[in-house]
């Protein structure tokens, strides 16, 4: 058993290694759709029955236009070149974002629980997204994108990586 009072390895922010599945690429497109397509199609159905509006509908037509065209043909593949995750003995590195990245690391010492969490999109892709939940304020690390089954094992892992670990999680 590892002594409390004995000096811990330092766990530095650094780039984590993994990639996420290249699957979470449409993942994303359809997330992109869910908000833009609406809007899209909102403002063209306003432009087209609303003619005395049709001046300012034509802007927010353009604008909704370019809303769903960076969300879907830039935003996924963008995120798939940023996003990284790692998991270790001793912490969860995670790279996120695509306009503003967030680079965080948790160490293990204070990982409170660790879930594997699949909505409905990403049970069709067979994706799921690692929580891990420690008790910062930040909240807890998403990692979205990965493949169930390495969901599952990697919190399976981490679970037990945390059971062993010393220390209160807080």
């Amino acid at each position: 058993m590892n002594d409390p009072r004995a000096p811990q390895p330092a766990v530095r922010l650094r780039p984590p290694h993994n990639r996420v599945e290249r699957r979470a690429i449409l993942w994303w497109t359809l997330q992109s759709l869910a908000f833009s397509g609406p809007l899209l199609i909102g403002a063209i159905v306003g432009y087209v029955v609303w003619e005395d509006a049709r001046p300012w509908l034509l802007a927010a037509v353009i604008g909704a236009a370019i809303l769903a065209l960076v969300g879907v043909v830039v935003e996924p593949g963008w995120r798939y070149a940023v996003h990284r995750w790692e998991a270790t003995d001793e912490a969860v590195y995670a790279l996120t974002g695509w306009l503003v990245r967030e680079w965080r690391v948790a160490p293990v010492s204070r990982i409170q629980t660790v879930d594997a969490v699949r909505g409905p999109v990403e049970q069709a892709l067979g994706l799921s997204t690692l929580r891990v939940t420690t008790a910062s304020s930040k909240g807890a690390i998403d990692i979205g994108g990965l493949d169930k089954d390495v969901a599952a094992a990697v919190a399976e892992r981490l679970t037990t990586a945390a059971q062993l670990t010393t220390g209160d999680a807080t």
